[in-house]
């Protein structure tokens, strides 16, 4: 291979080109896949184009040297390669995907395929070697893994919040009850049964059932933190609207709701994903924004989903850098892309912000999410 050849097949019939001729062209024309011939022992035989782009080795650097240069120390210490051409030659050929090494040493993930050549008698002559560099197709899969694993861990936490929120609020939250009603009764007992100068020694006693009542607000406040109830009791549209209340009561920031969703097409994964989104945008203009006002949009048709959170708030510059700790963002866009769908931020300084998301329905949710039952 790469030798010199007609430059042109124009006036030329079939029989002014060698089949070897056609064979060197066709194997010279391809530049995806490394092609070339290794003698019976391993030593590289020809090197055509493709695999000089994808090696980095002109043939004049590698034919005759052994093939194992290409694979990394733990393997040829294996005797890996060896193997290879040992299989190849009992059962015809083998394929496998590994680390593979370049002339600079840099490592690359290929899908080779060894076949055994041999001639009429039946005798081996050598080896056909196909190498398909599968790198980019392999950060992709583990980019895809890694937010598959990323969406269990979110959903294992949500189990977990949800388990916690409900232990608060049925558990913990009737236990309180419980105490401030038997605090009451003996307080009502001890106010008939002490003589009347003595009546104000009970102050004490209503000063606990206020930290009583105290505590249990604090509680309720706890579990709707952690997985409002009423998400899963009544669905996304009242959680959101809850959240937009009780964001008004405690920062003082008026909070305009206009929502259209049906939640059936939705499913339960994107309801909880979309209400965690809303959740921390609110919590950065809490942070962030020094705003008085925040609408939140979200309706969904058949096909898509669409979610907007703006705020009047100071802004920002998009072209500066992102603060080291802006994770609430980071997480928000992991879960809108874990729905397949795309979340963009804008704002100017002194314009406020609007971050904005769209989601393609039915959402594509991965079997092992699917196989949760949420």
């Amino acid at each position: 291979m790469q030798t010199a050849g007609p430059t042109s097949w124009v006036g030329r019939n079939d029989s002014d080109i060698a089949i070897a001729d056609r064979y060197r062209l066709l194997i010279d024309a391809v530049r995806d896949y490394a092609i070339f011939m290794l003698e019976p022992a391993g030593y590289v035989a020809s090197w055509n184009p493709g695999a000089q782009r994808i090696k980095g080795y002109s043939s004049d650097e590698i034919v005759g040297q052994h093939f194992s240069v290409f694979y990394t120390p733990d393997d040829i210490a294996s005797g890996k390669p060896k193997y290879l051409l040992e299989v190849a030659a009992l059962h015809g050929r083998i394929e496998d995907e590994g680390w593979r090494v370049r002339k600079d040493g840099s490592r690359f993930w290929a899908n080779v395929v060894i076949t055994a050549v041999r001639d009429d008698q039946g005798s081996l002559v050598g080896f056909a070697k196909i190498t398909r560099d599968l790198t980019e197709r392999r950060r992709l899969e583990e980019l895809e893994h890694a937010h598959a694993a990323s969406a269990l861990v979110q959903q294992a936490r949500e189990n977990e919040q949800r388990r916690i929120a409900r232990e608060l609020h049925d558990d913990l939250g009737q236990r309180i009850a419980a105490l401030k009603m038997a605090l009451s009764i003996h307080g009502a007992e001890l106010e008939n049964a002490l003589p009347t100068q003595l009546h104000a020694e009970l102050e004490a006693i209503a000063q606990i059932g206020a930290q009583i009542d105290a505590l249990a607000v604090a509680v309720r406040r706890v579990a709707a933190d952690l997985r409002p109830t009423m998400l899963d009791d009544l669905g996304l549209e009242a959680a959101l609207e809850w959240l937009a209340e009780d964001f008004e009561s405690r920062y003082g920031v008026s909070v305009k709701c206009r929502l259209k969703v049906s939640e059936p097409d939705l499913g339960a994964f994107a309801t909880t994903a979309l209400f965690r989104v809303v959740q921390e945008a609110l919590t950065n203009v809490a942070r962030h924004a020094h705003a008085h006002r925040v609408t939140i949009e979200l309706e969904n048709d058949a096909k898509l989903c669409r979610l907007r959170i703006s705020d009047d708030g100071v802004g920002f510059d998009p072209r500066s850098a992102s603060r080291p700790d802006a994770f609430g963002l980071i997480g928000m866009r992991e879960r809108i892309l874990q729905l397949g769908g795309l979340l963009t931020v804008e704002g100017r300084p002194g314009a406020g912000v609007t971050i904005s998301a769209d989601i393609r329905l039915p959402v594509d949710i991965h079997p092992a999410l699917a196989s949760t039952g949420r």
